[in-house]
């Protein structure tokens, strides 16, 4: 099992439990330039997951107007109650939800990653 801190809080999870696993809720975007908390760059397509491992990619479909985009997770997050992931800007424009803020949307983990 592995652990992360962030802040004060401790996040423990499975890299096996995620496979496979898909979550339904809200997304949000960041738009900050900057280093995540795996020490990576904010890019084009990449996002912030509760547990999906570093380095992994997710499948987002914004199940307003079913546009969807992969991402890479390089960040921990969300930290808001509902929101399942936060996406690039570019994510976000790709799936056309950044000019509401946040979208409903499903997330799914890419097989073989």
């Amino acid at each position: 099992m592995k652990q992360w801190i962030i802040g004060a809080a401790i996040f423990a999870g499975s890299t096996a439990a995620a496979a496979g696993q898909s979550w339904v809720g809200k997304a949000s975007y960041y738009g900050y330039h900057g280093r995540t908390a795996s020490g990576g760059h904010v890019g084009a397509l990449t996002a912030a997951h509760r547990s999906l491992p570093f380095g992994s990619r997710a499948r987002v479909t914004n199940l307003g107007n079913g546009r969807s985009v992969v991402v890479t997770i390089n960040d921990r997050g969300p930290f808001v109650h509902g929101r399942v992931i936060d996406v690039s800007a570019h994510a976000a424009d790709s799936l056309g939800f950044r000019s509401a803020g946040v979208a409903r949307v499903k997330v799914e983990r890419v097989a073989g990653e």
